[in-house]
Parts: structure tokens; C-alpha cells; sequence
């Protein structure tokens, strides 16, 4: 590999561990970023099904309900891009929930495990009840949830950036493996 490929990985890497240590300074610009994000993402995903919708209506029964689909979508995405501010405020409360719900699904399923016999099905219904713990407590202070979130954010990214920078000595190792000779 070149090594002005090389460092462009390094750069990248500094550049997404500068990124991360921003979202974890500053979370409601993280947050406020992520429902800009999510707004692009869902009006993107409507407009790829309508247009995957008109080319199949043809041959494909009950169009008319992906269509309908496809348009909430659409409309969702706008509303999320016009209220960013509003998506960034509720996401923490939202996230929250879906934690919530999730969990709760998880501690009941975990006696499905324990009636078949799964060892552990308590290891489950622990993780279950810290899940609806945890979301509770998102529940009661949505700030502390959106800092939360800013922060994990900002790691995962400070992580990818540090995997870019030791991804140039592992590239380092490969061409010196592939430069010894077979024996």
C-alpha cells in the first residue's frame, strides 16, 4: 500500500477522534445532528420505496398500501428536517422507550427460556429488568438520557477513528507477511 494511502488513513482516524471528542463536548449539536441525520434518512428510505412501488405496482398486489407507506415516509422526513430541533429534543425520550419496550419483551420471553430448559434464562431476565430499569431512568431525566447518547456517539466514533490509525500497522504487518518468502 502506498504510503500516502497510509497517511490518509491517519488523518481520517484524528480527524474522526476530533469528531468524537466534539459530540461528547458538545451533545445537543450531536443530537441536534443525528435528527438531521435520521430526517435525511427516513425521506430517503419514502422516496426509494415509492419509486420501487410505481416500477413494481404492476406484478406486486396491494401497491397501494406501500405507496401510502412510502408517502408517510416521505412527509415524516420533511417533518423531520423542518423540526430538527423538535426530533433532537424527543429522541432521548423515544430512545428511551424503545429500550423500554424491548426489555420488557426480553424479560417475558426469558421464561419461555426457562420453560424449555436454557440455562440462562436468568442471565435474560436480568438483563431484561436492568434494560427497564435503565429506560425508567432515561424516562425521568431525558437530559442525562441525550448526554448519554452524546457521549456513546462520540466514543463509537473516537473508536472507529482509533481502529483507522491501528489499521495502518496492521496493513504494516500484512505487507511484510506477504514480502516474506514461502517456504
Amino acid at each position: 500500500m502506498k504510503t500516502s494511502t497510509k497517511v490518509w488513513l491517519v488523518i481520517a482516524g484524528l480527524l474522526l477522534i476530533a469528531l468524537g471528542v466534539y459530540c461528547i463536548c458538545k451533545p445537543a449539536a450531536t443530537l441536534f445532528s443525528a435528527a438531521w441525520l435520521i430526517g435525511i434518512l427516513v425521506l430517503s428510505a419514502g422516496i426509494s420505496k415509492l419509486i420501487f412501488t410505481f416500477r413494481t405496482q404492476a406484478f406486486l398486489p396491494n401497491s397501494a398500501t406501500r405507496v401510502l407507506s412510502a408517502i408517510f415516509e416521505v412527509i415524516l422526513g420533511i417533518f423531520f428536517l423542518a423540526n430538527s430541533l423538535f426530533v433532537a429534543v424527543s429522541l432521548p425520550v423515544v430512545f428511551a422507550l424503545w429500550v423500554l419496550v424491548e426489555s420488557v419483551i426480553v424479560a417475558i420471553n426469558s421464561f419461555d427460556y426457562k420453560r424449555v430448559g436454557f440455562p440462562g434464562w436468568w442471565g435474560l431476565l436480568l438483563l431484561g429488568v436492568c434494560g427497564i430499569v435503565m429506560a425508567v431512568l432515561g424516562l425521568r431525566n431525558p437530559d442525562v438520557t441525550a448526554k448519554t447518547m452524546a457521549l456513546m456517539i462520540g466514543i463509537g466514533i473516537i473508536a472507529v477513528g482509533v481502529a483507522n490509525i491501528c489499521a495502518v500497522a496492521g496493513v504494516n504487518k500484512f505487507e511484510n507477511y506477504l514480502k516474506q518468502p514461502v517456504e
